[in-house]
């Protein structure tokens, strides 16, 4: 969890501060006042990129060159000073004192899921949001699977390159070996982690929406038959497409609802309520893992549901144990078991509020 935290020329922040509670933190605001920003700043402290997709230019407060994102972290054996600076040489990081490199050292300082309200297109987006999902949980639970998947999209690009190329086919053949190791470790991987988490799909998804709910893993090649061979069948239409069209890479979750595709759902309401069961989920499976509370951004969770929906949704995440840091229009809209630490943001300025 992070207990202080700074931001410096973040989208429309110019220089903020906030001690934030171990608990429950509420930000409240009108619209376009920062509340978003203030969020999405804290998630980039954990990620080193927009949950928003925005690129760092567009992140920069306007005249300013860089931004700086600072952070008190607290873990088992103390706090630990987490800091982001980016412009347009880059970025960089620094944990613990010491610079670093890349994402994965942020995710590992500071842990943390976002419920945002485009959520939903963990539902109904394609099959790349699910599978970015399993692989969080499975970075936080599988100790390899970082280093796994990085060598296997090493091979999967190699392969790739060389049907680009049209090379022959005992040339791309010879690639074969590599990808099948990497690609097995890999699959092997997700499936541990979607077994280790489909109990807490499950319930979760009980409390939200009232109704079972399934997650069947889809592999990314036929079920009939080995990656070996699918891949020697696919071969012509690899060449022809120039990209390899079997293996981990094209895996996805099925998720199923009350018998039905979840996918289909009409309301994005449902959606979202499936996809904040699949969050809490993750969630509570990486704490375990991890054995220490994560940091819940809750931005807006209110929007598209009704009251009885949202009570729900604040339940399970009250009883989650994490740390919660949400947005609110109004105050008083969410409910929480304890008082939480209330701050107000008007114009990019943030404000302790009782």
């Amino acid at each position: 969890m992070i207990r202080l935290f700074r931001a410096t020329n973040f989208r429309c922040l110019e220089s903020v501060e906030l001690e934030l509670g171990p608990r429950f933190n509420l930000i409240s605001g009108a619209n376009a006042s920062g509340k978003t920003s203030l969020l999405e700043a804290l998630a980039y402290l954990g990620r080193g990129k927009s949950f928003r997709g925005a690129s760092t230019s567009s992140l920069t407060r306007h005249e300013a060159n860089e931004f700086v994102l600072f952070g008190e972290v607290e873990q088992v054996h103390g706090r630990v000073p987490v800091g982001v600076r980016n412009s347009r040489e880059g970025l960089e990081v620094r944990v613990g004192g010491e610079s670093t490199s890349g994402a994965a050292a942020l995710a590992k300082a500071l842990p943390l899921q976002v419920i945002d309200p485009e959520v939903h297109s963990l539902i109904a987006g394609g099959p790349e949001q699910r599978r970015r999902f399993l692989d969080w949980v499975a970075f936080h639970v599988e100790h390899d699977h970082l280093m796994i998947w990085r060598r296997f999209r090493r091979a999967l690009k190699q392969r790739n390159a060389a049907l680009k190329a049209k090379s022959t086919e005992a040339a791309i053949r010879s690639w074969n070996a590599e990808f099948l190791k990497l690609a097995g470790e890999l699959d092997a991987s997700r499936r541990r982690v979607l077994e280790l988490t489909l109990d807490s799909l499950q319930e979760h998804g009980f409390l939200l929406l009232e109704t079972e709910l399934s997650f069947e893993y889809q592999q990314g090649w036929a079920r009939e038959r080995g990656l070996a061979e699918a891949l020697e069948r696919g071969l012509e239409r690899d060449l022809q497409l120039g990209a390899t069209q079997s293996g981990p890479h094209r895996a996805d979750i099925r998720v199923g609802y009350d018998q039905r595709q979840a996918r289909k759902l009409v309301s994005r309401g449902q959606q979202k309520l499936l996809a904040s069961a699949m969050i809490l989920a993750a969630t509570e499976t990486a704490q375990a893992a991890l054995e220490q509370p994560l940091l819940l951004l809750l931005d807006d969770p209110a929007a598209e549901l009704d009251s009885d929906s949202i009570t729900r949704l604040m339940t399970a995440v009250a009883a989650l144990g994490c740390q919660v840091v949400a947005t609110s229009l109004d105050r008083e809209a969410l409910v929480f078991p304890e008082k939480p630490v209330r701050f107000h943001v008007e114009q990019g300025a943030v404000t302790a509020a009782d």
